[in-house]
């Protein structure tokens, strides 16, 4: 929980870098963080881990796989383990049946929640609850009277943990807000007579081998802002839109940004002296350009944060950014 951090590696050369889950390729910009508070929270957690009999993981629908934390397993170890995706409102419907299955065969049932609206909370808090019934079982065995479930709200910046608290509790009692880095100390809630929350900082892995998790990080606002260039991340979101205009169950209709901003989407190489190749990627950066001829008086970063805004708040639609793999992982065989 205590490694130092890294510097991320390079991008990779464009076209290269795989979306491993959908069998697509986009070019990745380099993308890093460890922020000190980050770094805080890893060691504060150490400690509440042993106070606490339940973990509730909190990742973000549209990219389920890249709000998981790779040392997750490390940190809870044998106690109870509730997966809830939030922000269900903002992917496409029968994604989420996909995702059900995915998990469901890797053994881990999941619960899905939209903060903002309540949607699932009630579902949570009783599933948390009857994470307590074993717990109060033994200790009315021995002698000793029940006592509320002592759970742990864990998971990446910004996915919406303190939202979730406040909803369970019926009342703004932690801080929450559309950005990453809002909560910076853990804190215990009460709520009624059978459950205790802890509200833990946002935690980040110290590095992130995998780029395009990252981006799709930055792109969902998981990360702060400094940790990225716009620009880029808004290029690259671009190229991942026309990718997942193949994969109908991302919910990425075709034209989506003719449609929206009015400038069709070209490919690099194409013109009138000479026809693109099929496999040509998308001129990202020309649409940019054009876009913000159009819209923002030709203030490129102000178009790429427009279009980011457009997506973090649905106004492009409910747009999945990782789809369940198309094939399980090999099974890893004993060492000889």
């Amino acid at each position: 929980m205590g490694d130092p951090p890294s510097a991320l590696p390079s991008a990779p050369a464009p076209g290269v870098a795989a979306l491993r889950s959908s069998g697509l390729s986009i070019n990745a910009p380099p993308i890093q963080w460890y922020p000190g508070h980050i770094a805080k929270a890893e060691r504060a957690l150490r400690d509440a881990l042993a106070k606490v009999d339940l973990v509730i993981e909190v990742r973000d629908a549209r990219i389920p796989l890249a709000t998981g934390h790779p040392r997750l397993q490390r940190w809870i170890g044998s106690r109870q383990h509730l997966l809830v995706l939030n922000r269900v409102d903002m992917i496409p419907a029968p994604l989420r049946a996909a995702w059900t299955d995915w998990f469901r065969t890797r053994g881990q049932a999941l619960l899905w929640c939209d903060a903002k609206a309540g949607t699932g909370v009630k579902q949570l808090q009783q599933a948390a609850i009857r994470s307590g019934e074993a717990l109060n079982a033994r200790r009315r065995s021995r002698g000793m009277r029940p006592r509320p479930v002592r759970a742990l709200m864990l998971g990446f910046p910004n996915v919406g943990k303190s939202a979730l608290i406040n909803r369970l509790v019926r009342q703004k009692v932690v801080e929450s807000a559309r950005r990453a880095g809002v909560t910076r100390s853990l804190r215990w809630v009460r709520l009624g007579q059978d459950l205790d929350l802890l509200d833990a900082p946002g935690v980040l892995p110290p590095r992130l081998d995998d780029q395009l998790a990252a981006l799709r990080l930055a792109l969902c606002d998981d990360i702060g802002q400094a940790a990225y260039d716009a620009e880029a991340v808004a290029a690259a979101f671009i190229a991942l839109l026309s990718a997942l205009e193949t994969r109908p169950a991302a919910g990425v209709p075709a034209g989506l940004l003719e449609r929206r901003y009015g400038i069709p989407l070209g490919v690099l190489g194409s013109g009138a002296a000479q026809d693109a190749p099929p496999d040509a990627p998308p001129d990202a950066e020309g649409w940019l350009a054009a876009a913000a001829e159009r819209h923002t008086s030709g203030d490129s970063l102000r178009m790429a944060t427009k279009l980011l805004d457009d997506f973090r708040c649905s106004r492009l639609g409910a747009i999945a950014l990782e789809l369940p793999p198309l094939s399980p992982p090999a099974p890893r065989l004993p060492a000889p």
